[in-house]
């Protein structure tokens, strides 16, 4: 288990939050990627629901257990000295105190925070709003019992996944600020406008996902708009798989291996495993 008595990693994390100058959320899909982004630069590693399930065989939306998701998180905590946000998705079941004692075990993972999302999965459609408050109340309550820091995000999916709309996302994340939440989160509002509004709508910290339109934005055209964060979701995992993808259609369709001479040198990737080794070495000594 974590040695959470030597590192606080919440306390760590709280502080790249500043609206305005946000940084980087990578989301790794295994401790090699969290490895490779801590090397590259990443600040902090987050997991993802739908890269883990990928990486399972699995579609995205609920088929990860909490367990899985825990034991995962785990890995990526003991893969780099960088704070680690969980994806949790619905935190694992609709009662509150189900999202209360996922917030208790993900911080015995040792993880900096979760996010958890009003979507009431295995299906698409979201929660009704008072209660998705109380779930999202009663998680920032044990994460506030914790005895240590640690960084809880509320998540309105519903105009991702269309079951409401802007306004209902803004009155969710108004309801969540006040019911704890330490970031708040609209994933993929229909323009820059509609996320300005989202970051206009709190004085907390607000996460952006850079997918879809939001990918054409820099660091600092986020940042204009009082983004806190840049989450990337699944969106590097996706990128692994398609060129998988490419290479395999040319193999087995043409006999074509031209693609495989474009994969980064076999001594470039130990050499950027073992500088992010070397960090994680240091953090336990």
């Amino acid at each position: 288990m974590y040695a959470l008595a030597r590192h606080d990693p919440g306390r760590q994390f709280r502080t790249l939050h500043r609206p305005g100058d946000p940084f980087i959320l990578a989301n790794a899909w295994d401790a090699g990627s969290a490895r490779l982004l801590a090397a590259l630069g990443a600040r902090a590693i987050g997991t993802s629901s739908a890269a883990q399930a990928f990486t399972l065989g699995r579609t995205d939306g609920g088929t990860i257990s909490r367990d899985e998701a825990l034991a995962h998180a785990e890995a990526m905590v003991a893969a780099t000295p960088l704070p680690v946000s969980g994806d949790f998705e619905n935190g694992f079941g609709d009662a509150p105190e189900t999202c209360a004692e996922t917030v208790r075990l993900a911080a015995e993972a040792g993880l900096a925070g979760i996010s958890i999302e009003d979507t009431d999965l295995p299906g698409g459609g979201a929660y009704d709003r008072d209660l998705a408050v109380e779930r999202i109340r009663a998680a920032s309550s044990a994460a506030r019992a914790l005895g240590r820091d640690f960084v809880l995000v509320a998540r309105a999916d519903g105009v991702m996944t269309g079951t409401y709309g802007m306004a209902e996302a803004l009155a969710r994340i108004r309801a969540f600020d006040a019911a704890g939440a330490d970031c708040l989160y609209v994933p993929m509002p229909p323009t820059i406008a509609e996320l300005a509004a989202v970051c206009g709508a709190t004085a907390k910290p607000v996460n952006a996902l850079a997918a879809g339109p939001f990918t054409t934005m820099s660091r600092a055209g986020f940042g204009r708009i009082g983004v806190a964060r840049i989450s990337l979701g699944s969106v590097l995992a996706r990128a692994a798989i398609r060129t998988v993808h490419e290479a395999g259609r040319a193999m087995f369709r043409a006999g074509d291996f031209s693609m495989l001479d474009h994969a980064l040198p076999g001594d470039e990737v130990d050499r950027l495993l073992a500088m992010a080794g070397e960090a994680a070495d240091r953090r336990m000594d």
